[in-house]
């Protein structure tokens, strides 16, 4: 991301470009992607992704639904209803 941006949200300049984990979701099915480049509001902390990043982990994340590309490595997931 080379542009600097302004935040929607709360109007600031002072944003910072950072590495997340971002997890990808459809119908039930996730995929974790770490080191996913944004830019982060460093007033508000509202997170922007770069639509080129999206569609590319989009693409990883089919590629590896229909078995024509391997994840890097599988995890477990706990889960815990809210009640």
């Amino acid at each position: 991301m080379a542009h600097k941006i302004e935040c929607n949200f709360c109007g600031s300049d002072r944003c910072e470009e950072r590495k997340i984990e971002y997890l990808y979701s459809h119908k039930g099915k996730y995929l974790l992607v770490p080191n996913t480049p944004v830019e982060i509001c460093l007033n508000c902390g509202m997170i922007y992704y770069d639509a080129a990043v999206l569609k590319e982990i989009e693409h990883h994340f089919f590629a590896i639904q229909h078995k024509t590309e391997k994840p890097d490595r599988y995890i477990e997931m706990p889960e815990k209803a809210y009640a």
